[in-house]
């Protein structure tokens, strides 16, 4: 990432963290340049590894905390699943996921779904839908 998109990043994170009622913080940084930095869907265990090569000080805590405050500022994604395990994506654009139900890889989906496949109202009635997450599960292809 070049010094100026990284500094329009910065700024963007700075003005969604005021919009929300916090503040800029190294460790916040860190935390975003690291999700923005990955395409692999971490868990907050993955995050605090990697943002320790940067910030050695730094606790799973305020890993823990500091991922969710980005989460609450729209400026990552939480994925969960019924199993209580979560993993974060730095990509907060629609997309949609596949999962992979041996290893717990989580990839994005390339391209987007039609929309009226799942707003079509005969697919629940008497439901308005206003958005929706697709998520695919099987193998990968290392565990296939």
């Amino acid at each position: 990432m070049s010094p100026s998109t990284q500094s329009v990043e910065v700024d963007r994170l700075r003005e969604a963290l005021e919009a929300h009622g916090h503040r800029f913080t190294e460790q916040r940084g860190a935390v975003h340049r690291f999700l923005a930095g990955t395409d692999t869907h971490p868990t907050a265990e993955d995050v605090f590894h990697g943002v320790r090569e940067e910030l050695p000080a730094i606790s799973l805590a305020t890993v823990y905390k500091n991922l969710e405050t980005l989460v609450g500022c729209g400026m990552a994604l939480k994925l969960t699943w019924s199993d209580g395990s979560s993993r974060y994506d730095g990509r907060t654009d629609p997309h949609h996921h596949a999962r992979c139900d041996r290893c717990g890889v989580v990839m994005d989906i390339p391209g987007n779904p039609p929309p009226e496949i799942v707003a079509d109202p005969g697919v629940c009635p008497g439901f308005h839908v206003t958005g929706y997450r697709l998520e695919l599960t099987g193998l990968c292809a290392a565990c296939a």
